[in-house]
């Protein structure tokens, strides 16, 4: 029976838990049996190793359930990607876009290199719009439970490098509204992929916001 390993085409259907201090857990994202997490394994260096130690070698049919603490998973919050900005970088028609700029919102921003990043509003004062590029899942312990639903030989297609989004936390930093916006500063998004913002996992699911 296949098994992954680099180069195989993989599909997994799984569930994130964010574990908190009293072993209590929440679930934050799914991908469903009809909308599965695919990739190729071994070309995206961005998946995180706790995630990529925990599946490897595991078969078609097999099923995993691991925890990472934080230092395993998405990192520790990093104060320096959480900015402050001027109220008027959210300016739409001489206003203040207070429609898609709101505390728990994610705005998607572009860098001085021309990088989309997505950021959560966390404060709004009258001078300032404060986002935090850290990803959502950073300084979280965090559990996956699944089934490996897929294993077999990658087409020359699949194997055309891709960011990856799920154990790595990549984000396409769509939407619209705020998406022109530049922001200053070097803003990241925490895990060294794109900035996945709102979690979108690959056609996953969120079954709770963070």
């Amino acid at each position: 029976m296949e098994k992954i390993e680099a180069g195989k085409y993989i599909e997994l259907v799984y569930e994130i838990f964010v574990v908190d201090g009293r072993g209590e857990q929440k679930s934050v994202f799914k991908f469903r049996d009809d909308r599965p997490d695919g990739f190729v394994y071994g070309m995206d260096p961005s998946l995180i190793e706790g995630f990529v130690r925990n599946i490897d070698g595991l078969e078609q049919g097999a099923k995993f359930d691991f925890t990472l603490a934080p230092a395993e998973a998405f990192g520790d919050k990093d104060p320096s990607l959480i900015a402050q900005l001027s109220r008027e970088v959210f300016y739409v028609d001489g206003k203040f876009d207070d429609e898609h700029v709101k505390v728990g919102a994610h705005v998607p921003m572009m860098t001085q290199e021309g990088l989309r990043v997505e950021g959560v509003v966390t404060a709004i004062d009258q001078e300032h719009v404060t986002l935090d590029f850290n990803h959502q899942l950073a300084g979280e312990t965090v559990r996956y439970v699944g089934v490996v639903k897929t294993v077999r030989d990658a087409t020359p297609e699949e194997l055309a490098p891709k960011h990856h989004h799920c154990g790595c936390g990549c984000e396409d930093c769509g939407g619209d509204g705020c998406g022109d916006h530049c922001g200053d500063g070097d803003c990241g998004c925490g895990d060294g992929d794109c900035g996945c913002g709102h979690h979108h996992h690959h056609g996953g699911e969120e079954t709770q916001p963070l």
